[in-house]
């Protein structure tokens, strides 16, 4: 029988489709440091962010045969090693999409009203700065009309796309290898309502963008936007990061709020996790989430049922 050890879990409607299948499906976590000895017992690993699979690993499973990573990158996983010993390793790049896209905006839409700001002041100073309080947070805006750029244009960068556009935003997306998309609207009541998008320069996205949001599998390097891609941007810029930590220098996001350069950001993922840096958790102008992009009930079911399909495919 084949065995699959869901190392960092997987959502039930994945487990039963791979167990429907004739596959034994283990979800009890076996600690990083363990699993050269434990793994060696089955045909494949399935993870997300938390449990690595590097060289070492992979030469002590001579059994192995598909890594599968539950989410869209795979900085986790030694992939282009595993392919050469023959091993399959996939992803779901398109189960959690929407789930990012949304975070993103929910970040944007609370940067925008000051709503992650009066959260944390309203529990202590609700009671008794009341009108001050009001008087600080009236300094909104409204993301229709604004121009929105987006850098990394795949599948999340395109469903952000898609939420913006329906927002009446302008949407500038930048990307290596992608020239232009059809985004499709979904409007109930009505079909068939799409819009062309080309991808710009990254210089022409920075000096033209209100709000800037990232959606690129980022492995490492210099960072996407650091010091010089700042000094580019429109004063009072927004930023937002649901992609990947390290892809925003953090240092020089500070001096950017700090200056004004940069009005306000959102954060889901950070350089340092699981322990982010003191500076970035308590700025006031920094809205802040652990790491859940993905973290929907929806997108988690979409997640195993992506895995469960692709594992069947390859190991049925």
């Amino acid at each position: 029988m084949i065995r699959i050890l869901a190392n960092d879990g997987i959502h039930a409607a994945g487990k039963k489709q791979l167990e429907d299948a004739g596959f034994e499906v283990v979800i009890e976590k076996v600690p990083q440091e363990k699993l050269q000895e434990e793994l060696p017992a089955y045909d494949a690993i399935l993870v997300r962010s938390a449990t690595k699979v590097r060289q070492d690993l992979i030469d002590a499973c001579p059994n192995l045969k598909v890594i599968g990573r539950g989410g869209v990158g795979l900085d986790n996983i030694d992939v282009d090693y595993a392919k050469s010993k023959g091993i399959e390793v996939v992803n779901t790049p398109a189960a959690s999409s929407q789930s990012v896209a949304e975070l993103a905006f929910g970040h944007m839409f609370g940067l925008a009203r000051g709503l992650h700001d009066a959260n944390r002041n309203m529990p202590s100073k609700g009671d008794t700065e009341f009108k001050s309080l009001k008087k600080s947070y009236s300094k909104g805006f409204q993301l229709r009309g604004k121009t929105m750029g987006i850098i990394g244009f795949g599948r999340i960068g395109q469903e952000t796309a898609r939420i913006a556009l329906g927002l009446g935003m302008k949407v500038m997306p930048v990307d290596l290898y992608i020239d232009e998309a059809t985004i499709e609207l979904e409007i109930e009541g009505t079909s068939g309502v799409s819009a062309r998008v080309k991808t710009v320069p990254m210089d022409e996205m920075l000096a033209a963008s209100d709000l800037i949001s990232l959606h690129v599998p980022f492995s490492g390097g210099k960072a996407l936007l650091g010091a010089d891609e700042f000094a580019k941007m429109k004063q009072g810029v927004v930023v937002i990061n649901t992609a990947r930590g390290g892809a925003i220098d953090e240092e020089a996001l500070l001096e950017a709020l700090d200056s004004g350069k940069v009005a306000a950001a959102g954060l889901d993922v950070f350089e340092n996790e699981p322990t982010p840096r003191k500076e970035i958790l308590k700025h006031k102008s920094i809205s802040l989430s652990p790491h859940i992009g993905a973290s929907t009930g929806e997108a988690q079911k979409n997640i195993g049922i992506e895995l469960a399909e692709k594992l069947i495919a390859i190991l049925g």
